[in-house]
């Protein structure tokens, strides 16, 4: 799967998609897909990455709290 982060906006590719659905992990393993050459994985915090389309995350995916926050 691949994200797109906020600030540089370069295409991130996401390593470990069940930590992306997981709300209690706040980071997730990806590595940026910009140039030639394959970089090394990383951790990327999840509020860094949105949907290629500018998107936020869904908030079950950051959010341990989500079903019993206040809409």
């Amino acid at each position: 799967m691949f994200l797109k982060h906020k600030k540089i906006g370069d295409m991130v590719e996401i390593l470990n998609v069940d930590a992306l659905f997981d709300p209690c992990k706040s980071s997730v393993s990806g590595r940026f897909h910009a140039g030639e050459e394959m970089p090394e994985p990383e951790l990327f915090d999840k509020n860094e990455l949105v949907f290629p389309s500018d998107e936020k995350l869904p908030r079950c995916w950051t959010d341990p709290h989500y079903r019993s926050a206040t809409r």
